[in-house]
């Protein structure tokens, strides 16, 4: 754990390093909180928390001499408060056979890859995981997620590239229900520039599945790439107008110099972020703490 960690705030020192530059013993005056709330801004934590983290220290500390450590400290708590509530792990829910898990996102964040990393969690747990190649459109997505499977020893429900994602999904819905599987992860396609027909292809995945299980899927994961910034504020809003997003997924967490975005994402949406990502290895995704995110965001 200490390792991943370690990783995920070297990976988030980029974000912190306009604002260590600010963290130079001085006057908390009026020029100095502005600039600093700037820097927060800017750092993709969005106005209302910036707001609140200066009107904090306005009460606490204007017009004294404070040090970095101290104003470090500050934001880490600040910041830690409004990720807390929303740092959730993933739990499956034992007495579902399989948890139907629907990932979502548009390409390129890293939905495949977080399948994958998810099945070899679950499988090192004992849990019994399947997974379904829904994103039929790419080839390279099936394949990649068929590789992900012989590596940690769970089944993949692939077709042919262009085939019907909602009648494969049934089908892989089906056998993991015969077999009593623990956890069913399945992929979907991403393509966001035909908004319409990317509406249409999940409203029909949902509504097949509920014809063989009214109540799947039980969770809608929806995987944001951290250096898309304040794009994926945006795609939060689209795929919560597509689909029920029951809760986040935040990769690429160790080459983003915007981290500050998931503190606008818990703010705004308050929704579940299950895990983080930080890497390509099958360990580099791990559930969300929002003490250690906080800390590593200001580098203290």
């Amino acid at each position: 754990m200490a390792g991943f960690f370690s990783r995920l705030k070297a990976g988030l020192s980029r974000s912190n390093e306009r604002l260590t530059a600010l963290f130079t013993k001085r006057k908390l005056d009026n020029e100095t909180l502005e600039e600093l709330e700037d820097e927060l801004i800017a750092a993709d934590l969005g106005p209302a928390v910036a707001g609140r983290i200066i009107a904090q220290f306005r009460n606490t500390s204007f017009g004294q001499d404070v040090t970095s450590e101290e104003i470090k400290a500050t934001l880490a708590k600040e910041i830690a408060q409004v990720l807390e509530p929303v740092a959730i792990p993933f739990t499956p829910d034992p007495t579902l056979k399989p948890h139907v898990v629907l990932v979502v996102g548009v390409n390129g964040t890293g939905k495949t890859t977080t399948i994958g990393k998810m099945a070899h969690h679950y499988r090192q747990e004992g849990k019994s995981v399947m997974m379904v190649a829904g994103d039929t459109f790419r080839a390279a997505a099936v394949e990649q997620l068929q590789i992900w499977g012989q590596r940690v020893g769970a089944p993949v429900i692939a077709s042919k590239t262009g085939a019907d994602a909602a009648g494969l999904v049934y089908d892989g819905l089906k056998r993991a229900a015969e077999e009593k599987a623990d956890l069913l992860l399945i992929d979907t396609a991403g393509r966001l520039h035909n908004k319409s027909a990317l509406m249409e292809e999940l409203a029909k995945i949902i509504r097949v599945m509920k014809k063989f299980d009214e109540t799947a899927p039980h969770s809608v994961l929806l995987v944001l790439d951290a250096t898309t910034g304040q794009n994926a504020l945006e795609q939060v809003r689209i795929f919560r107008e597509l689909v029920n997003v029951t809760g986040l997924v935040v990769t690429k967490l160790d080459g983003s110099a915007r981290g500050g975005i998931v503190v606008a994402l818990a703010e705004q949406f308050k929704l579940p972020v299950h895990l983080v990502g930080v890497g390509e290895q099958a360990e580099d995704l791990r559930p969300f703490s929002a003490e250690e995110f906080a800390k590593g965001l200001v580098g203290s």
